[in-house]
């Protein structure tokens, strides 16, 4: 009995000292577990990389997508793509700062004295940003207190998995040690610093738990070849994915398949490694085709980085247009659109040459998109000018349209619709506006007019029919024994007080009417310089019904003074030439020329005056 006693204690000490000491000596069972626990935790763990691309996004575009990174809560996952983002809005902000600097420089400011005010959307970056960042602190605070909290759960769970193997063996002995497993696999990760430890300490316990308990030896047994199979049927799905064509989903796959292997309890010992090598050997072949695909791609990345770089030269040809004309900058655009279609449709390139290929050619992309942004903005400015221009002309043209003063506002208005051609590009959105309101004004002037054309045109046609019928008399008047001076005048002022006639008839009536003053004439008793001055003083009484009666009158007698100026200072010319005259038969001959002259010129004055005389009575 007490040797049996002593044997006992020592077997309890030689577990203590296993459990205590496990990091530097390991039984089989925790040997398998360590594997388990790590299985190719490189290949494993290759470090994240994103595959997005922001290099051609703008200020406002990466502002989104910071929004959309914080709204998705996986701030240590998306920690790399935050920073890259964040890294080209540094460079959108760097070179706007530099620019501002660079002009208060210009602009006779000293370096020491810059202060550079951030804009609207460098506000909300940054605090976006610094957002992101504090969220993702507070996570790992968060995750690291669940580690805690975890490590907690873990360690109670050894102590309780100490008491079973240290204390009585009960017929629920299994069933409370496949509860502990089970328990110890739903809690997550603990710090990286007692994991190792943790294992250790668990799967020493379990083993002495298998060990310690020769009753249950059986169903050990039993359940390491329950392990068995299950770790079995994972190595078989292993084995499977070697079929799957989709490389990135074996992968994903053969991680998920790990993670099971690892909390599958032991197996028996004998099948420990076989077990082992046989999932490694199928984990093996995914990871060599893996590599195999990355060494494979080389070559392809390097024809991608080929075609790439004659793309970018391609858009070289871009980097400084310029145009005048909205269609030269559409049909460019259309031809660079179709150039980042061929890019996009190229795979990707060496990852050490990746980062630069794409900044160069975003950098070209967006430098073109710059310059057509440029001019666009100054056709905007230009657009705006014009509206402006457009709603003055449309104001002056809505102050004309109730206007009854047809032909002068007529006139203006056919000299603002000139001006109007001549206004150039307006708003878009607007332009069809602007041209109604400026049409509807014209129209409702011009619609007015005619309307009041019609009115006077009924009014003009019965004027024509009272001349018609004036003359008529006329010619009766020629052909009567009354005919005398005052009835021909009477008719003529019956004439001249009638009103406008149609204008295609203007020429037509006049020559009636003249034609039938003229046979009236032709038949009354007068002489040649009497008949002038009767038809002249008829003609200033047609002319004294016309509205610009003054000014027509004004303009005659301006003309009969310059011919009377004219004539006399053509007398006193010719008077100074016979002076000149010696005395001989061809001298006197011209003398006598220009007595005549000067004879005639003389009698046509006396003619203009008389014509003055009676210009002056009206």
């Amino acid at each position: 009995m007490e040797n049996n006693k002593e044997m006992s204690d020592d077997k309890k000490v030689t577990d203590e000292v296993m459990e205590n000491n496990f990091v530097g000596k390991q039984s089989e069972a925790e040997k398998e577990n360590e594997n388990q626990d790590h299985p190719h935790e490189d290949e494993n763990h290759d470090e994240e990389e994103h595959d997005q691309d922001f290099s051609h996004l703008s200020k406002k575009e990466l502002i989104v997508a910071l929004k959309e990174l914080l709204a998705k809560d996986e701030y240590i996952k998306a920690d790399p793509i935050a920073n890259d983002i964040k890294s080209h809005y540094d460079d959108y902000y760097n070179k706007e700062k530099e620019e501002a600097l660079k002009n208060f420089i210009e602009d006779g400011g000293t370096k020491d004295d810059f202060e550079y005010r951030q804009s609207e959307d460098d506000r909300t970056f940054f605090a976006l940003f610094h957002d992101f960042k504090e969220k993702r602190s507070h996570h790992i605070k968060e995750l690291e207190k669940d580690k805690e909290k975890n490590l907690y759960a873990k360690n109670q769970i050894l102590e309780q998995l100490r008491e079973l193997v240290d204390g009585e063996e009960t017929t629920h002995s299994i069933s409370t040690i496949k509860e502990i497993q089970q328990q110890w696999k739903q809690i997550g990760p603990v710090p990286a610093a007692q994991n190792k430890s943790l294992w250790a300490s668990y799967n020493a316990l379990m083993d002495r738990f298998y060990d310690n308990r020769s009753i249950y030896f059986e169903l050990k047994e039993l359940d390491r070849k329950k392990n068995m199979e299950g770790k079995i049927e994972l190595c078989e799905k292993a084995e499977a994915l070697d079929q799957e064509e989709d490389l990135r989903s074996a992968i994903k796959a053969l991680n998920e398949l790990h993670e099971e292997f690892k909390h599958i309890g032991p197996v028996p010992r004998e099948e420990q490694e076989n077990i082992w090598q046989r999932f490694k050997a199928a984990s093996d072949a995914i990871y060599a085709k893996r590599k195999a695909y990355y060494e494979s791609q080389k070559e392809v990345f390097k024809e991608n980085q080929v075609k790439k770089e004659a793309l970018i030269a391609k858009l070289g040809d871009f980097k400084d247009f310029k145009a005048d004309r909205i269609k030269d900058w559409n049909t460019k655009t259309k031809e660079i659109l179709e150039i980042q279609k061929e890019w996009e449709s190229i795979g990707p390139v060496p990852r050490e040459c990746g980062k630069e290929i794409n900044r160069t050619f975003w950098g070209l992309f967006k430098q073109f998109f710059h310059h057509k942004n440029l001019f666009f903005k100054e056709l905007d400015e230009i657009r705006k000018t014009n509206k402006e221009k457009a709603e003055e002309l449309i104001k002056i043209a809505e102050s004309y349209q109730d206007s009854t003063d047809w032909q002068n506002t007529a006139n203006s208005l056919i000299k603002l619709q000139q001006d109007w051609k001549k206004l150039g590009p307006t708003p878009e959105k607007v332009r069809d506006d602007l041209y109604k309101r400026f049409k509807t004004a014209c129209d409702i002037f011009f619609d007015n007019r005619r309307k009041a054309n019609k009115d006077i045109n009924k009014e003009f046609e019965k004027n024509l029919s009272l001349k018609e019928e004036v003359c008529k008399k006329i010619n009766e008047l020629a052909d009567s024994n009354e005919l005398s001076v005052d009835n021909l005048e009477a008719l003529v002022g019956e004439y001249n007080g009638i009103g406008f006639v149609p204008r295609k008839n203007i020429k037509e009536i006049a020559g009636k009417f003249n034609q039938a003053v003229e046979a009236c004439v032709d038949k009354m008793d007068t002489d040649g310089e009497n008949r002038e001055e009767f038809l002249f003083r008829l003609n200033l009484n047609k002319i004294q019904g016309d509205p610009n009666s003054d000014r027509v009158f004004n303009k005659k007698e301006h003309g009969i003074r310059k011919q009377i100026a004219d004539l006399e200072n053509n007398i006193t010319l010719w008077k100074n030439n016979l002076e000149f005259f010696a005395s001989s038969r061809t001298a006197d001959k011209l003398k006598d020329q220009f007595d005549h002259k000067i004879e005639k010129a003389e009698e046509e004055i006396e003619k203009l005056k008389k014509k003055l005389s009676i210009l002056r009575e009206f």
